[in-house]
């Protein structure tokens, strides 16, 4: 998922603190799922789940998460994805075929006792489906905070929306936020500020990435840094074999985009992916409205319907709003 340009935005990566982030964002809404569905197991692979083995890793994420950000002073806005593109239709085929096979290793590391195996191969299988999201969105609702759905990639909805300046900055761990144009990309604010990389457990802060930034350092247009990525492949192509972030860069800067393409993808017609980034679809006549945490609702979804401890939701929920005694968002009314 994303585009791999990690190599050239390293340098313009800046650690920023959870207090200078107040204010509202716009969250990649199926990236968070995605994670805290990856993320979010027991040590055999076997995600969260009640009594009735419905999925609940992605409620705790979404409950913990948001909870979060309101005592950051953080105002969420959830975009979650439309339809894609049809150019998008073979990477999609491509991961269906691969969480498929994920998935049947899973069941075979799982009959060997192989708790390891099954754990990386359950990440491996792991979906965000309607389901999944339609959960997600009650939940947000009873706790006010308000969700958008976008009119096909929810990164370009979220880019939009810092260009627009309803939002401060779009919250996603994917780059392509940058070649969607999000003037502020702002990344790793998870919770438990770890995170499992290569089997090992990492520290990580937030960090913010200015797109100005790596246009100017890298002495290039927005427009030939979606080529970078089109070079090193996208959700919606596969990029040339062999082509990494910083040849991608030598090709592109030299002049030689099309040539490049030519050579080593000569059927390959790249306009349609780069116009999509440049000027993708989006909803403008959305609007932004966030209300008071219905504490009954939340405690009705997630323990009476989802077996969460109350006791646990209950002091998690007094958290909010401890300045000045408020328990909901009235301080931003």
């Amino acid at each position: 998922m994303g585009v791999a340009i990690r190599d050239l935005i390293s340098d313009y990566k800046t650690p920023v603190e959870w207090g200078e982030l107040r204010g509202p964002a716009a969250v990649d809404g199926n990236n968070a799922l995605y994670q805290f569905l990856t993320t979010i197991r027991q040590p055999d692979g076997t995600p969260l789940m009640d009594r009735e083995g419905r999925v609940t890793s992605h409620l705790s994420g979404i409950f913990f998460r948001v909870i979060s950000f309101l005592e950051n002073d953080i105002k969420p806005v959830f975009v979650f994805d439309g339809a894609p593109p049809d150019f998008k239709s073979e990477t999609l085929e491509v991961r269906r075929e691969r969480k498929a096979v994920a998935e049947t290793a899973y069941r075979q590391a799982v009959a060997v006792g192989d708790t390891a195996s099954a754990f990386r191969h359950a990440r491996a299988a792991t979906k965000v489906d309607e389901t999944i999201i339609s959960g997600a969105k009650e939940l947000l609702g009873y706790m006010g905070v308000p969700c958008i759905d976008a009119e096909s990639e929810g990164e370009a909805q979220a880019a939009y929306m810092v260009m627009n300046g309803d939002v401060r900055y779009s919250i996603s761990q994917d780059y392509d936020s940058l070649l969607f144009g999000a003037p502020r990309l702002v990344r790793n604010l998870t919770v438990s500020r770890k995170r499992k990389v290569r089997g090992r457990t990492i520290t990580v802060s937030p960090e913010e990435i200015l797109l100005s930034d790596v246009l100017e350092g890298k002495g290039i247009t927005r427009e030939e840094l979606v080529e970078i990525g089109i070079l090193v492949g996208t959700d919606f192509n596969s990029g040339v074999k062999g082509v990494g972030a910083k040849t991608a860069l030598k090709i592109v800067k030299s002049g030689k985009f099309i040539e490049a393409l030519g050579e080593k993808d000569p059927g390959f017609d790249p306009q349609p992916v780069k116009d999509f980034f440049l000027s993708p679809p989006v909803v403008t006549d959305y609007s932004l409205s966030w209300s008071h945490v219905d504490r009954e609702g939340v405690i009705s979804y997630l323990c009476s319907r989802h077996d969460f401890s109350e006791d646990r939701v209950n002091s998690v929920l007094e958290r909010i709003g401890v300045k000045g005694g408020q328990k909901t968002l009235d301080s931003w009314f």
